[in-house]
């Protein structure tokens, strides 16, 4: 077995390696703020690198991007990042009897941002990469942690490797590894619950159409995200900046398996969503559904995201259903308010000089006691948001909690009161 390890003193000389579990968009982030501490950051993925392969196709719903992430991109000077992201203003809702509605997200003009997740994550990568201070490690997969030792396991293509580090960040997702070595390693006052909804989701695309002039351009309005509310099911749709459009189709497990057939499947669209099915072209639609795996939608709630010198952030603490799009908000926006108690402590306490191990434990009891009633809301908003999402009424959940939720960072327990 593989040893590698790092002299890790503590507050005097400063923690000289610390780990980072996860190469999804939450733990690039969170080693690139790290790294400008000062610290030398190892980022373990599990999977092999994305930027050398397109697997992304089918998984993913594409994420939108507002104030919370985009406050958390900038302060890190990595704003760029969402240049090609187009701008989505509000709602259209598409009426089964061909009719549409619109609703702006914001009174003053403010904008989400529409972005893929494959394309973001290379990003973030790459500015990880570049960062003299970070090493990535692929096919790097966390096997155990003896967090009290700072030793970490993990299987890699030539066999186990062990690597002792003075701090641990879990941003390795819903299936957190981390997470559950916290568990199992004693002590931990912690309260934990994880839910598989109902619905899973089917992504579709939308390709661009040709306009007389044989140019290519959006099928639909492209400043809005689009909506089909059906009850039982429904049908949103994200732009591109290719001027495709990328659709997420929501329903029971069970109601995919019974329209999977071409002669069900077309007949279902023609009935439930007429005015999509030439956009999409039935040939598209048909190969879409069939290549596409079905996905599953999860929340997770806990009550601490610190324990025994290792935190989480992202969807390792608190995932949510995609229907209020915070769930890669709150991840990033985890990564800042952590940069924040880190650099208030520091400041507080009049210490120069470079991280120390009670540094990055003071900062993760700060950023967990401050944080965790704001994952629980977040989870609890999105699926509130679900119900308003798929009724063709509009529903008493005020349109006014979006604008706030999305274009602000006032922590979202002061929105879930009002509601819940």
């Amino acid at each position: 077995m593989a040893h590698c390890a790092e002299k890790d003193t503590n507050n005097g000389e400063g923690v000289q390696l610390v780990a980072v579990i996860g190469g999804g968009l939450v733990g690039p982030l969170q080693a690139l703020y790290l790294a400008r501490n000062g610290l030398k950051v190892y980022l373990f993925e599990s999977k092999k690198d994305i930027r050398k392969s397109d697997s992304g196709a089918g998984r993913s719903i594409n994420l939108t991007i507002s104030t919370r992430g985009i406050e958390a991109l900038e302060a890190i000077g990595l704003r760029h990042v969402l240049s090609e992201a187009v701008p989505v203003y509000g709602r259209m809702k598409h009426s089964l009897d061909g009719t549409t509605s619109t609703m702006n997200y914001s009174s003053k003009g403010e904008a989400i941002h529409s972005i893929n997740r494959l394309k973001l994550n290379q990003a973030l990568l790459e500015a990880a990469e570049r960062d003299s201070n970070i090493t990535l490690h692929f096919e790097h997969k966390l096997h155990h942690a003896d967090l009290k030792k700072q030793l970490l396991t993990f299987k890699t293509p030539e066999g186990e490797k062990e690597v002792t580090v003075g701090f641990t960040f879990g941003c390795d997702g819903t299936f957190s590894t981390v997470r559950d070595q916290m568990l199992k390693s004693g002590g931990f006052n912690y309260s934990f619950s994880q839910e598989c909804i109902e619905h899973g989701y089917k992504e579709l695309r939308m390709k661009p159409h040709t306009n007389d002039a044989h140019q290519e351009e959006f099928a639909m309005t492209p400043d809005r995200l689009h909506l089909w509310p059906r009850q039982e099911f429904t049908m949103v749709a994200l732009p591109n900046p290719d001027k495709s459009f990328t659709l997420a189709l929501f329903m029971p497990f069970d109601k995919f398996e019974t329209i999977a057939s071409e002669e069900k499947l077309l007949p279902f669209f023609e009935e439930h969503f007429p005015d999509s099915i030439d956009k999409i072209g039935k040939e598209e639609l048909v190969n879409d559904f069939k290549r596409n795996p079905t996905g599953s939608l999860y929340s997770i709630k806990c009550n601490s995201y610190y324990h025994c010198s290792a935190v989480l952030l992202g969807d390792a603490a608190h995932a949510v259903v995609p229907f209020f799009g915070q769930g890669t908000n709150a991840g990033m926006e985890d990564c800042l308010i952590f940069d924040e108690r880190l650099k208030e402590l520091k400041k507080v306490g009049g210490k120069g000089g470079r991280i120390g191990l009670d540094d990055l434990k003071a900062a993760a009891k700060a950023y967990s006691d401050d944080r965790w009633e704001d994952g629980q809301a977040i989870a609890d908003l999105s699926m509130i948001n679900y119900e308003e999402l798929k009724s063709p009424q509009k529903h008493p959940f005020d349109e006014s909690l979006y604008n706030m939720v999305a274009f602000t960072r006032k922590p979202y327990r002061k929105y879930a009161c009002s509601v819940l």
